[in-house]
């Protein structure tokens, strides 16, 4: 079954606890949690005291995107917040091996984010080792922008790369994710569906999510 993360970036922060617990009501499986620096992405969000408290709200796993420039220097207080994913970039981690088992080490599972213009192959070394693939299908930063078409073919290639090693990695998808395409996404391969916008724009969640299943179930 594909896996449906609402993204809190687009939520109501006024209301944040309400609009996680609404969520995990309509049938989310995962909180998707977007933490940027304003130096890796041209955005600030949040950090770990708002994680911790999303944690008090909802049962559902935590999956905790690190769009910053040193990861390494505060995964733990992430995994201390309620982290239960904690995903980093390649492209910001110069140790990637050591960034990951360090995560893994402590209990929780490790993923690791590819740019659009980031090719997959820089993560074969290290493919078995990786719980979770997030492409971002967007230049990320900021919320609400148009999916890359490209992005469905690198898709395909992540998921022949994780079958031609043997591995269990799962494929997030992040970025432009709608109810109109979210059933050619997960054809070509994502587990996991990030939405933000197009989850947190709705008025009704729960007849959002029905119609989305629906969708997805589709022949």
């Amino acid at each position: 079954m594909t896996l449906i993360a609402p993204s809190l970036l687009s939520a109501d922060f006024g209301k944040l606890s309400e609009e996680v617990k609404l969520a995990e009501e309509a049938g989310a499986d995962i909180i998707h949690i977007d933490v940027m620096d304003g130096l890796f992405v041209p955005n600030i969000t949040i950090g770990p005291l708002v994680v911790e408290a999303v944690k008090k709200s909802t049962n559902l796993p935590l999956d905790v995107h690190l769009m910053i420039v040193n990861p390494d220097k505060f995964i733990e207080q992430f995994i201390e917040a309620g982290a239960d994913i904690l995903t980093v970039h390649v492209e910001v981690s110069l140790h990637l091996h050591r960034t990951i088992w360090s995560i893994k080490e402590k209990g929780i599972k490790a993923g690791v984010s590819l740019n659009p213009a980031t090719p997959i192959y820089s993560l074969e070394e290290i493919i078995k080792d990786l719980d979770l693939i997030l492409i971002m299908s967007v230049n990320p930063g900021f919320g609400g922008q148009s999916f890359i078409p490209a992005s469905i073919d690198k898709i395909k290639r992540t998921k022949r790369l994780i079958n031609k090693n043997k591995s269990n990695t799962l494929i997030e998808v992040d970025g432009g994710v709608k109810i109109s395409n979210a059933k050619e996404i997960a054809k070509a391969g994502a587990d996991i569906l990030v939405m933000g916008s197009e989850f947190f724009g709705q008025k009704d969640y729960k007849k959002f999510m029905k119609k989305l299943r629906e969708k997805l179930n589709e022949n």
